[in-house]
């Protein structure tokens, strides 16, 4: 294997799903993913749906499946992987109770195995997609599936979803003690539904996108010091302390982790750099 060479086999779908704002994407990995390997926390709820006979161990995560993962999770690592395949779907947090059964809040921004949420529902998908050849089908059975839950289950506050758009459209950059003002409830009232709503508080929840939108640019190459200046940090020793309190280590060492790197083939977004 080359140094450049990706760990993964990557598929993406053709066209968009039925679900608002999610993202999915097809992983094989051909029996390359090393023990250890450190995952890189996203601006969104992630669901992974492990089939076929290999099979993927998270530290932190029961289990040897499928799981979910929650906004913000710290830093954890894959301790076990061997000719896994998956569909991995990152869903926006005001949709993801609806989708999964389970407020995000109760994520806790860790991992909770399907099986805990779905019981044999999701064995019973797993099958199905081992039993699809296609990528493409596998795309449409998984937007099916997570349609008609999402179709079934509540809907987040519109306040709440607002006050997440805005922090995505901003990439962070926005004073969440006006949040409330500008929705018009309390700010405790926010705090409290955007917390139970979202899976993080809002500062909090701010941080993690700005940080994601600043991490990428170091992936692209550009210099940490205007990164820094440009995505509103104090200075480079903000940054700096950022991307440790988000994944351990480092912005030279983080701009070549292999789940930041294939970002652009698997999640590629116009919103970046």
């Amino acid at each position: 294997m080359g140094p450049e060479e990706p760990l993964w086999d990557v598929a993406v779908p053709a066209s968009p799903g039925r679900l608002p704002g999610a993202a999915m994407a097809g992983f094989s990995d051909r029996g390359r993913t090393p023990a250890g390997l450190r995952l890189i926390p996203p601006p969104a709820v992630t669901l992974a749906l492990v089939f076929g006979p290999g099979t993927v161990v998270l530290s932190g995560a029961a289990g040897r499946g499928s799981v979910v993962a929650g906004l913000g999770f710290g830093t954890t690592r894959v301790t076990q992987a061997a000719d896994f395949a998956c569909v991995q779907v990152r869903l926006p947090p005001m949709i993801a109770g609806a989708v999964l059964g389970v407020r995000p809040a109760e994520l806790d921004g860790g991992f909770i195995a399907l099986d805990d949420l779905w019981g044999r529902d999701a064995a019973r998908l797993a099958e199905r997609l081992s039993e699809t050849p296609s990528w493409e089908e596998r795309f449409a059975l998984t937007d099916a599936v997570l349609a008609r839950r999402l179709d079934a289950g509540p809907a987040a506050d519109p306040e709440v979803a607002w006050a997440w758009g805005r922090m995505v459209r901003t990439r962070g950059r926005v004073r969440v003690e006006r949040l409330a003002d500008d929705v018009g409830w309390s700010r405790k009232r926010l705090w409290s539904r955007f917390r139970a709503q979202i899976g993080l508080p809002p500062k909090r929840a701010a941080r993690l996108v700005r940080f994601d939108h600043a991490v990428h640019r170091l992936v692209a190459g550009q210099d940490a010091a205007f990164v820094a200046a440009d995505a509103g940090y104090a200075d480079q020793s903000h940054l700096h302390r950022e991307v440790r309190a988000f994944t351990g280590i480092t912005p030279a060492v983080v701009a070549g982790e292999p789940f930041l790197t294939i970002d652009g083939l698997a999640w590629p977004s116009p919103a970046r750099g």
